[in-house]
């Protein structure tokens, strides 16, 4: 990149310099305060010298005239070949931690530059405009600088692009070139750890109890494969060794990977109030919360809205597959759940569609207020499923901190009458409690929950 030139282009070298009327406008364009107040001190002192036929007057506003015009020729003539990048540690961070950015700035021509101001363009909800002054920057030479950003809010922010100010020694101008080039910080909902206990109706061939499909029925009934190298060899099957003259291994039976199906009901109309408190915040932060432990328990996940639309990027069938697939299925739903926004439908009929095909494992929904016609369509939801656990959001109690409403209890009556375990959310709950809440409905320890206090706890 020239500084002193025209707006340069990061990572494309030097900007040759285009000196025509625009430019040189831009330039003038840059005059300071004090530029300015010296260009009409030196015009005043010039007209009263023709005035009153002071040749001396007319010399002192000649050079406070001059000097600024000077200045602004000189900046804009300087050349300066830098290059800037940024890096940011970590990309993605929780809402409420902080991700330091790096900047780096390094002279790549043979004169060293003059005073720098380099100043980094970041959205308010990050914090303030990080502003560094550098000094001198020598030939060949780099200056590395940091700031740290932080947002209560999940989203994808835009850093950038990289400013420079140039300034003369006196102050009389100031020039800014910014490079092109910006990243993204993507801040993701907060994650909570949840218990390891076993969900409502959870049966064998679901998370820790996976089934295993068995190949055949005994050992002679074994389908061999070739040997490859690490195979262990207590599973060298010696009969079929001798029968194709090379070393015969037996196949690893294949497990069963259980499904979960993680539903997060985004309509506008089912949720009131906003920010990081409100009810559809936390129902995302529920919901991110529920994707990761699930992967971790080794569930096949699968995330999916009231708008009908699964994350891209997953496996064929529509859900994390293994291993490192896993691990870049968990980074696009989170990533999908940093930006997921209301959605304009008002019912579940597109989410009812995609679950009809069939019996898709485990199903647990974080639902926002439901009508009489959409619980019903609720209800219908847990026929499509091994077992189903709904976490239901009360969003007036949410923006008027009142109890549960008799309509509210009746939702949540007939749902679990339909097989789900349902359970209220109150106003500031804690997942984790919940959680052990519908552990201990599904063990029959206590009575169904009901939402009334504000602590996670139920009466």
């Amino acid at each position: 990149m020239a500084v002193g030139g025209p707006a340069p282009q990061a990572g494309t070298g030097a900007a040759e310099p285009n000196e025509d009327r625009g430019d040189l406008r831009t330039a003038f364009a840059g005059l300071t305060t004090r530029g300015r107040s010296f260009l009409a001190a030196g015009v005043a002192a010039a007209v009263c010298a023709y005035v009153l036929g002071q040749g001396d007057l007319l010399r002192v506003g000649l050079l406070l005239a001059v000097l600024p015009l000077v200045c602004v020729l000189v900046l804009y003539r300087t050349r300066y070949r830098v290059a800037g990048s940024r890096r940011l540690s970590p990309a993605r961070v929780p809402a409420g931690s902080e991700s330091r950015v790096h900047l780096r700035l390094d002279n790549v021509s043979r004169l060293p530059t003059g005073l720098l101001m380099l100043q980094d363009r970041v959205p308010y909800v990050l914090g303030p405009r990080p502003r560094f002054v550098l000094d001198r920057v020598e030939a060949g030479g780099r200056r590395e600088v940091s700031y740290r950003v932080r947002s209560d809010l999940r989203g994808r922010y835009p850093l950038g692009p990289l400013q420079l100010r140039l300034t003369d020694p006196f102050g009389m101008c100031e020039l800014t070139r910014s490079f092109s080039a910006y990243d993204n910080l993507t801040v993701i909902p907060r994650v909570t750890p949840l218990p390891p206990v076993r969900l409502a109706g959870e049966a064998a061939g679901y998370g820790d109890g996976r089934q295993r499909t068995l190949a055949l029925a005994g050992e002679d009934d074994v389908i061999p494969r070739g040997y490859r190298h690490g195979d262990d060899l207590r599973r060298v099957h010696w009969r079929s060794t001798a029968r194709y003259g090379e070393l015969m291994v037996r196949r690893e039976e294949q497990p069963q990977r259980a499904r979960c199906t993680v539903l997060l009901d985004t309509r506008r109309v089912a949720h009131q109030g906003a920010g990081p408190d409100s009810s559809f915040e936390w129902a995302v932060s529920g919901t991110a919360s529920t994707v990761v432990h699930m992967l971790e328990r080794g569930y096949a996940v699968r995330l999916l809205t009231d708008t009908g639309a699964c994350v891209p990027g997953e496996g064929s069938d529509g859900f994390a597959g293994t291993g490192q697939e896993s691990a870049d299925a968990a980074g696009l739903m989170m990533d999908t759940l940093a930006v997921v926004d209301h959605s304009d439908d008002t019912d579940l009929s597109r989410a009812y569609e995609v679950l009809r095909g069939g019996n898709d494992g485990l199903l647990i929904a974080f639902l926002g207020d439901l009508d009489e016609q959409q619980a019903a369509v609720a209800a219908r939801l847990r026929q499509r499923s091994g077992a189903a656990v709904a976490f239901v959001l009360d969003s007036t109690a949410w923006t008027r901190g009142a109890g549960p409403s008799a309509p509210f209890e009746d939702r949540l009556r007939l749902l679990r009458e339909a097989g789900w375990t349902a359970v209220g959310v109150p106003p500031g709950a804690s997942l984790a409690e919940l959680w052990r809440d519908a552990d201990r409905h599904r063990a029959g320890a206590g009575p169904a929950p009901v939402a009334g206090t504000t602590t996670g706890g139920w009466s």
